[in-house]
């Protein structure tokens, strides 16, 4: 697939923008007054910025109200509904801590389970497509979901939790890359499945479909060589995972912790290119691509 930057910052800072409203809500932290406002300031910029930064990948970003119609078969929409109540619930949460200094814990869980809800539909909308099968598998989710909260839990100053949860996505990125490289072979679509010639022998393309290039080819079918994809895994999990937790596993100072937090977004951005990257849309074989 075509690693749209708009998309790889949606992904990245939305998951953590929400995942800091999870850990802020559920109460592991209740910073009040100033504190709270700049918290909630971070959180926000990075969960409605990650939000726009969506929309700069449509081809018509004035039709993208639409999507709220519908949440009865589309993730996308699913999404686009809990983000904005999460981002509503919480700002009435955030408004008792900043302005009153008083947490309203109620609010706050409500709040925290849609943001959660919010990062699981965004997972959804890549784990459900069938046509890239590297994306089509459970780790998906659990990556999407372990990123935000271990992210959300380093910038919000849970150590603990962040070393924890960090380590698990770690876990879970290792088993995304293994069991995603041998995906799309192990689906048994081929070009001979998709033309239903497969029974008669191996089929071939005769020529290509085409000799100019067009939009399935600039947005489903990218190729990156595996020497490059292998340099960036090593710098992705470096920066995005062993650094941030050996970081974590020293005595706890200010600068440590924002070092890591650097690092980590560094890394997740690297990881985030190759997600779409190394993605394989079944509509490659059609063109001799894969």
């Amino acid at each position: 697939m075509h690693p749209a930057p708009s998309v790889i910052i949606f992904t990245t800072f939305s998951g953590l923008g929400f995942g800091m409203l999870f850990w802020l809500g559920i109460g592991v932290h209740t910073p009040t007054g100033f504190t709270a406002f700049a918290y909630f300031t971070v959180a926000y910029l990075m969960a409605v910025g990650g939000l726009l930064a969506s929309t700069f990948h449509l081809g018509h970003p004035e039709r993208a109200l639409k999507a709220f119609t519908q949440w009865r078969s589309s993730w996308l929409s699913r999404e686009g509904i809990a983000a904005v109540a999460a981002l509503i619930v919480m700002a009435l949460y955030g408004a008792g801590l900043v302005f009153a200094a008083t947490p309203f814990p109620l609010v706050g869980i409500i709040g925290a389970i849609l943001a959660a809800l919010t990062v699981f539909t965004t997972s959804m909308i890549y784990t459900q497509l069938k046509t890239v099968p590297r994306w089509n598998q459970w780790p998906t989710p659990a990556l999407f979901m372990s990123l935000s909260l271990g992210g959300g839990a380093l910038f919000v100053g849970q150590v603990t939790l962040a070393f924890l949860l960090l380590l698990i996505a770690a876990v879970i990125q290792g088993i995304h890359w293994v069991a995603g490289d041998s995906r799309l072979a192990d689906s048994g679509t081929t070009l001979g499945t998709a033309t239903g010639l497969g029974t008669m022998g191996r089929v071939k393309a005769f020529e290509p479909p085409h000799t100019g290039t067009n939009y399935l080819l600039r947005e489903f079918v990218h190729e990156v060589g595996r020497k490059h994809a292998f340099k960036l895994r090593v710098i992705a999990f470096g920066l995005g995972y062993a650094l941030p937790l050996l970081l974590l596993a020293l005595p706890y100072s200010f600068l440590l912790a924002a070092l890591a937090a650097i690092a980590h977004v560094a890394g997740i951005l690297a990881s985030r290119w190759l997600f779409f990257a190394e993605a394989e849309h079944v509509v490659g074989l059609y063109y001799g691509k894969r």
